[in-house]
């Protein structure tokens, strides 16, 4: 077998967030032992997350369709929107199970020194579902760093002019972590201990 194709699957996989070149080694020669009809099927579902895969029209979570199944779940509480970072997020408050409402993904956090400026985030459509749908609480779920921070401030001030209320998830988690990693218990907490920002 040629070392250059599993060289070239080593290079590839050390692409991936958090893979060195040693896990990406490791990973490799794992795959390599497989059998072939399971190899076949990550490599599929790669390729078929890649082209069915987009962003939901309202929230802009991950799905495969034009509204994601929270959006479209009528039991949900429209009244309450939940705004987090990343698609990411919202599959680890949704493992709580505490929380009901809706979310609103914003594809980032604000950090001037890397270029990523309010229009780069989903800021303008998150102030257009607030007033569309008469929205009465905003939980601000950004990453307890501080970008994170710095994101949630600049949308509390945004929305200081609108009738809602704001509040800010409390700090079960640590300072500097990410919500990503946090466990389910510890997330649940911070969702109930919530604080007002802004009241409405």
């Amino acid at each position: 077998m040629s070392q250059g194709i599993i060289e070239n699957l080593i290079n590839e996989l050390t692409r991936l967030p958090g893979v060195g070149r040693k896990s990406a080694q490791r990973l490799a020669f794992f795959i390599l032992s497989m059998p072939e009809h399971e190899a076949k099927a990550i490599a599929e579902a790669i390729i078929d997350v890649k082209e069915r895969a987009g962003f939901c029209c309202d929230c802009f979570n991950i799905t495969d369709k034009e509204r994601c199944e929270i959006c479209s779940d009528q039991s949900r509480d429209k009244k309450k929107l939940c705004v987090v970072e990343e698609p990411a997020n919202i599959l680890v408050f949704e493992k709580t199970g505490y929380f009901k409402g809706l979310y609103h993904v914003l594809l980032g956090a604000l950090s001037p020194i890397d270029g990523i400026t309010p229009e780069r985030l989903k800021i303008r459509e998150l102030i257009v579902r607030i007033e569309r749908d008469n929205v009465s609480e905003v939980i601000l779920a950004t990453n307890p760093n501080t970008k994170g921070e710095m994101t949630a401030q600049y949308i509390a001030e945004l929305l200081r002019s609108l009738n809602v209320t704001v509040s800010r998830i409390a700090y079960g988690l640590p300072m500097g972590g990410d919500i990503e990693f946090a466990d389910e218990v510890t997330l649940a907490k911070s969702l109930e201990g919530r604080r007002k920002i802004i009241e409405g």
